[in-house]
């Protein structure tokens, strides 16, 4: 009587054992871990998801160096980004704008502004403000001047001065 021997180091991840295999993780996975981090987890998730995703790599020195260097070039485009938004919330901040609107005679708007039309007006004098960065708590429905919050990133915000004023044609 012959027994057959498989080899099983054709599908085996290296650093792996019958139950779990160590990955490095090429991404924050939820609940599993962070970039740069090696887990231990089943033959089968790291093979059929992790792997073929590109969430995890074969936890080797080299890929641990090779993660550590695309996290630094993550966390310095990160610092860039918030630096050119601070420069743009702060350039925002001495600006005003100002909107005409039709208005009754007691001051009502007969529509509304909106996080559109602020957006676009700063978009006109070169700001690059998209309406979701504009943050009201409602639309303005009267004239007079209003502090409107703009968000560019969850550690950069600033406030812009906003002037509602009867246009030209508007019957007051």
């Amino acid at each position: 009587m012959s027994r057959v021997r498989r080899n099983r180091g054709a599908s085996t991840v290296a650093g792996s054992t019958r139950t779990s295999v160590n990955v490095l993780l090429t991404e924050d996975v939820e609940s599993l871990g962070g970039q740069g981090e090696i887990v231990r987890v089943k033959p089968g998730y790291a093979r059929n998801y992790l792997l073929p995703h590109g969430l995890a790599t074969v936890a080797t020195e080299a890929g641990r160096r090779m993660v550590e260097r695309h996290r630094k070039r993550v966390i310095e485009l990160k610092k860039g980004r918030i630096r050119n938004f601070r420069k743009l919330a702060e350039a925002v901040n001495k600006y005003s704008v100002t909107l005409e609107a039709n208005a009754g005679k007691d001051g009502r708007l007969y529509g509304s502004v909106v996080d559109r039309d602020i957006s676009r007006a700063l978009q006109s004098s070169g700001f690059d403000v998209q309406p979701e960065n504009v943050r009201l708590e409602g639309p303005l429905k009267e004239l007079g001047m209003y502090t409107v919050r703009v968000h560019f990133h969850e550690e950069v915000e600033t406030d812009l001065k906003v002037w509602v004023v009867p246009s030209s044609d508007s019957g007051s």
